[in-house]
């Protein structure tokens, strides 16, 4: 089982994504509160991130995006075969784990399949996906229809050019 890394090397890291506003703000702080939760067992975290979710949408629909983003984020802690880095709980930026989250959401959203199953396969660290991507294909789609959908610029991928290769072999 992968651990939560959550120390000064990640904070680092976080402060050069840079910071973002909007819906992809609200799906990266959902995926990092709701993990979080999850490996620590903290109800404060998954209480985060209920407030932010419902302040922005209202109680109804945040009530169901937070039910889908459960569901996703389960999935991920459940078949992640590498250590998952979030940054810390109060940090304003994000580390490149929350931005590939944030970016596989956005390219559900504009129907980019490629690089949402590459943002997938980054997170995992294994094939075994599909219950991942059906987690974001529906977290994705209640976001959307609470009018809250990220721009397409997320669906590129762009975290994953900064990756490690998996393997160590020569590339």
């Amino acid at each position: 089982m992968s651990r939560l890394r959550d120390d000064a090397a990640g904070a680092r890291m976080s402060q050069t994504i840079g910071r973002l506003v909007g819906p992809e703000r609200l799906v990266g702080l959902g995926f990092r509160y709701w993990l979080k939760g999850f490996r620590t067992g903290d109800i404060s975290c998954w209480e985060k991130a209920w407030c932010a979710y419902s302040s922005t949408l209202g109680e109804a629909a945040a009530r169901s995006a937070v039910t889908d983003l459960s569901c996703w984020v389960r999935s991920i802690n459940r078949h992640a075969q590498r250590d998952l880095e979030v940054a810390l709980v109060d940090c304003e930026s994000f580390c490149r784990d929350e931005c590939i989250a944030i970016e596989m959401i956005s390219a559900c959203q504009h129907n980019a399949c490629p690089a949402m199953r590459a943002c997938a396969f980054a997170l995992l660290g294994c094939s075994m996906i599909e219950e991942v991507v059906h987690g974001a294909e529906s977290f994705a789609a209640t976001m959307r229809s609470a009018d809250q959908i990220l721009p397409p610029s997320f669906a590129h991928c762009s975290s994953l050019l900064a990756m490690r290769p998996a393997s160590t072999l020569p590339q």
